[in-house]
């Protein structure tokens, strides 16, 4: 009887010290498979800061404002769609999986060495940090870690988004130059006061609108032309109501940049509004590929005949369609003046 008391307290310590050593596996690293595996955040509409940072030492900021916009830390203006994507991320993310054992390492040096952080805040204070790795070899789960103010793991888990299949990773970028808002003018008709466009390659195409309030003046080279249909100067005017431009810079370095801005244009456009406020935009030729095309003067041309640079008044370069501008800077869609010149010619 008493090996048999021996032997039951010897279990019962046993199994003590097995339940301790669970408890410390908990404690120590049973947040992975508990609240730090829980990534997501239901209640979205609290979200009103997100800061991303990049391996590339790149750091952004958005904030919600009160209307509901985002914007950028200073209160400028970003595109909206990333950010509504980021919280559809945040809402919908989901575990997949846990990183195989004979993976972990790799998996954590690969981590360490690239990843995306992303700082969540609700109601002003930091919620939850993600730490976004790469994707896994079939490319329907993304390799992750996650923070909270008070716990951190330091195991990678295999994170998706609910309803999606794909990497989460490009969803979360820190180039302040893809959060840009590509807005040129964004002007009702009776905003505008006056248009100014200058062709220096063929300056006989250059023109002038002006907005009197009760009635407009169009003018080719300082001559003002008769009988313009006052219905085409409203549906030029018109055109200013939702202008963008196509892409930032990411090819051109400061050198080449600043080579640029001292090339003549091929083209200027000034838009002065009732306000007072006055925007110029200088656009330049963009090397095409070596071949002759017809351009939508129905001239040859060697340029690219699709896409420009433009300087916006802030001196940004950014890329523009013709398709986009030609509407403004080509007169004789709406007034006719090349015709109205070879009557005179």
């Amino acid at each position: 009887m008493k090996k048999k008391g021996i032997i039951l307290t010897l279990l019962i310590i046993g199994l003590g010290a097995l339940a301790m050593f669970a408890l410390n596996l908990v404690r120590n690293s049973g947040k992975s498979d508990t609240e730090l595996l829980e990534f997501a955040i239901a209640d979205t509409a609290s979200i009103d800061k997100v800061v991303i940072h990049d391996s590339y030492s790149n750091t952004f900021e958005l904030k919600r404002g009160k209307d509901g916009r985002w914007t950028d830390k200073d209160g400028g203006c970003i595109v909206q769609e990333p950010a509504n994507t980021i919280l559809e991320t945040i809402k919908n993310i989901e575990f997949k999986g846990y990183v195989p054992q004979a993976a972990r390492e790799n998996v954590k040096k690969r981590m360490a060495a690239s990843h995306v952080k992303v700082d969540i805040f609700k109601n002003g204070k930091l919620e939850k940090t993600w730490y976004v790795g790469f994707s896994t070899q079939d490319h329907y789960g993304t390799y992750m870690l996650l923070e909270t103010p008070s716990e951190k793991s330091d195991l990678p888990v295999i994170m998706k988004v609910r309803g999606l299949n794909g990497i989460i990773e490009p969803r979360f970028f820190a180039d302040p130059r893809r959060w840009s808002c590509t807005e040129v003018f964004l002007l009702q008709k009776d905003e505008i006061k006056e248009v100014e466009v200058k062709h220096f390659d063929v300056p006989e195409r250059s023109f002038t609108v002006k907005n009197f309030g009760n009635g407009y003046e169009v003018s080719n080279n300082g001559k003002i032309l008769d009988k313009v249909d006052t219905a085409m100067i409203v549906r030029y005017l018109n055109n200013y109501r939702k202008i963008h431009y196509e892409f930032d810079n990411f090819e051109l370095d400061e050198k080449q940049i600043d080579s640029l801005k001292k090339a003549q244009p091929f083209c200027t456009l000034k838009v002065t509004e009732k306000s007072g406020k006055s925007s110029l935009l200088k656009m330049y030729r963009l090397k095409g590929n070596g071949e002759v095309k017809d351009d939508d003067f129905g001239d040859e041309s060697d340029y690219d005949v699709n896409r420009f640079w433009c300087v916006l008044p802030s001196g940004k370069v950014v890329k523009c369609q013709y398709f986009v501008f030609n509407p403004l800077i080509n007169g004789r869609i709406y007034f006719g003046i090349e015709k109205e010149r070879a009557k005179e010619e």
